[in-house]
């Protein structure tokens, strides 16, 4: 059976213009696979986070999405951040929209500033998918995720996992370094579920 999901894997991911290029939350494009979405919204309606911290904003669409989510809720806010923001990003009171690296101190500090001690925090990585790039977001972030909660690296599916073979290390080579390391964190893989994920072994849970 891995065979054929790896196969529908591909063929889904090549026809980016008629699937996760093409996919919108109100409007503003996500670009994500739909069936991760509803994972997030499971693992949203479980942790109920206090704050959500999202390097790699693009569009909007996610954080946006992440917010609307908040809103069904009741609870809890967004900070994404992105070293070039777009123009008329989609306005939402949870939402507060940093412009810098995300592996910058200062945005760090601007983000930690923001999250009072004790909350509930979750992590999403989306930013600069090059290995060395997150590690780095590993090492900044992954201190402030609170235990039971998610620290989440995106599209661990590139680099030949299965898709986008020709590009070099990635997100899932830098979980395979950071990992055995931080042992307070373990890969969730009952969050791919649906089979067809943009990030496998990327659902990294904090148990202690």
């Amino acid at each position: 059976m891995q065979s054929v999901i790896q196969e529908f894997h591909k063929i889904y991911y090549g026809a980016n213009a008629r699937t996760w290029k093409d996919t919108f939350w109100r409007g503003i494009p996500v670009l994500k696979c739909p069936l991760d979405l509803w994972i997030y919204q499971e693992i949203l309606y479980e942790v109920r986070p206090d704050f959500i911290v999202e390097s790699g904003t693009k569009h909007g669409g996610s954080a946006y999405y992440l917010a609307s989510i908040c809103d069904l809720l009741g609870h809890g806010e967004v900070l994404t951040i992105d070293i070039e923001p777009q123009p008329n990003p989609p306005a939402h009171a949870r939402i507060t929209y940093l412009t810098g690296s995300s592996v910058d101190p200062d945005i760090f500090a601007r983000a930690t500033a923001a999250i009072p001690e004790g909350a509930a925090v979750l992590v999403v990585l989306d930013s600069d998918h090059s290995q060395a790039h997150v590690l780095h977001e590993l090492k900044v972030w992954h201190p402030l995720v609170s235990v039971g909660s998610y620290l989440i690296v995106e599209d661990t599916n590139i680099s030949g996992h299965p898709v986008a073979d020709h590009r070099g290390p990635g997100p899932w080579e830098a979980i395979a370094e950071w990992l055995p390391e931080h042992p307070w964190f373990e890969r969730d893989i009952g969050r791919e579920k649906f089979f067809l994920t943009f990030n496998p072994g990327g659902y990294l849970r904090r148990v202690s």
